[in-house]
């Protein structure tokens, strides 16, 4: 059976070294990354991790279609949802400062459907997939148009995706809570 998994938390909070962590033993990982760099102290800790266990993972950064990045593979990690959702949101709306709510719902609508692709993807291959996301629901409202629409789209995004996961971690000062 496959497992689907949704990490969420604060910006450094843990997230992304349990999902590391989540996988430790297992050969065949693909580490999606969306940004276009992994950053060095994920990737030290991914090294090592790998060198301790005697496994290789495979990463792949600057997705932007994770699905089409799903092959070979048994076990997943995306990582970070916030990130691809900030890359989406700037490659299909032209001015985000004046972004509309046509806009915004047309974003969110490409994010969740790659999103339950990948989760799709996963459960047909009957394999597993944590997605590592950013809780935008602990900081203040945003006065920045842009940030107010990403926190929006965060928002509406993790909803739906952690209703359909099977597991939700909370990561919090580096330890992660079971809330679903």
């Amino acid at each position: 059976m496959a497992s689907i998994t949704l990490v969420t938390g604060g910006a450094s909070s843990g997230k992304s070294r349990w999902a590391i962590s989540y996988f430790k033993t297992c050969d065949n990982v693909l580490y999606m990354n969306a940004n276009p760099e992994m950053p060095e102290d994920t990737l030290h800790r991914l090294e090592f991790s790998n060198r301790e266990h005697d496994v290789q993972w495979e990463i792949v950064n600057n997705v932007s279609d994770p699905v089409a990045e799903m092959h070979d593979h048994k076990f997943f990690i995306f990582d970070d949802l916030g990130s691809y959702v900030l890359n989406t949101m700037r490659t299909m709306v032209a001015d985000v400062q004046n972004v509309t709510k046509e806009e915004l719902e047309k974003v969110r609508t490409v994010v969740v459907n790659s999103v339950i692709g990948c989760m799709n993807r996963a459960e047909e291959l009957n394999g597993a997939l944590v997605i590592i996301t950013i809780e935008p629901g602990f900081s203040v409202m945003p006065l920045n148009p842009e940030q107010n629409a990403f926190r929006d789209i965060m928002g509406m995004v993790n909803q739906r995706i952690a209703n359909t996961a099977q597991e939700v971690y909370l990561s919090v000062s580096g330890i992660q809570f079971k809330i679903k």
